[in-house]
């Protein structure tokens, strides 16, 4: 069958938005953050196969930036598979990382000179620097981002507890952000699990005052490095329709990806007015 290229639909269908430029991301994904201004999308992975990881980049890798494996799956696939998908994904210009989880269980097991060189050797380009679970101090959290950086790492860190009913201090926020930016932090997450329910910014209904959100933009500043975490539809719309086409939405569900960025264009009606016409149509009498 005849492959066939968005360019078959008038620009105005493929991107109503006009703001949805692809082109900018780095070809090799090792600093596909750090390269392009488009809003970021980070998918997570929570246990897709082979065939799933492929289809997922077929379908929607052009509109993907980063794929974490999520919390501990790591080291629970057989290694050809592991290496399979990394391969791929930076094939595809990606950032693939493990899950922050991880590295907290390696923070507790004593082990974490041998998680960055197995990270390394396994082909990750990134990596996630969370105490969701356990405790770091900030001369920890700052040592394990500056390792990071060291064995060519891009870094992304979270901020926030996975514990139910622990929700964002927005000065904590600011202050940690900073640190971990300082430290070679490239991007600073803000929690919200998998679930995107009763933690970080949202409450037990999954839901987020757009009062609380400009809270957080005030408090920060320039939020182009900041990643939220939006498993749900409902928070994605809230975060393009607060902040716009280019805000950093995480956590993405792998069935979702490409839905998501329907709502970035334009094409989907929670953010439809993301394309109105500046000329008005010609209509043929």
């Amino acid at each position: 069958m005849r492959a066939i290229s968005q360019a078959a639909w008038p620009q105005a269908l493929n991107d109503p938005s006009g703001r949805r430029d692809l082109s900018s991301r780095s070809e090799s994904g090792h600093n596909a953050y750090k390269t392009t201004k488009r809003g970021q999308t980070m998918v997570i992975d929570k246990g897709l196969g082979r065939h799933g990881f492929s289809d997922l980049l077929e379908t929607a890798g052009g509109y993907i930036d980063c794929v974490k494996l999520g919390f501990g799956t790591a080291p629970l696939y057989p290694t050809d598979l592991l290496l399979s998908k990394i391969e791929l994904a930076k094939r595809c210009g990606l950032t693939v990382m493990p899950g922050g989880t991880l590295l907290e269980a390696a923070v507790e097991q004593d082990v974490v000179p041998a998680f960055f060189n197995t990270a390394c050797r396994l082909g990750f380009n990134g990596i996630e620097v969370s105490d969701g679970t356990i405790e770091l101090n900030r001369k920890l959290r700052t040592e394990l981002i500056q390792e990071g950086v060291k064995h060519g790492l891009h870094v992304v860190t979270e901020y926030g507890k996975k514990l139910t009913g622990s929700l964002v201090d927005v000065k904590e926020l600011a202050a940690t952000a900073e640190a971990d930016w300082q430290a070679g932090a490239q991007m600073v997450t803000i929690e919200a699990r998998e679930s995107g329910v009763g933690v970080g910014l949202f409450d037990r209904n999954g839901e987020c005052p757009s009062s609380l959100l400009e809270t957080v933009r005030h408090a920060i500043g320039d939020i182009s490095r900041i990643m939220w975490e939006t498993p749900l539809k409902s928070q994605q719309a809230l975060l393009l329709q607060t902040f716009g086409a280019d805000v950093n939405l995480g956590n993405i569900q792998p069935s979702e990806a490409l839905a998501l960025e329907t709502m970035r264009r334009g094409l989907r009606s929670d953010t439809f007015h993301f394309g109105a016409r500046v000329e008005p149509f010609m209509y043929m009498i």
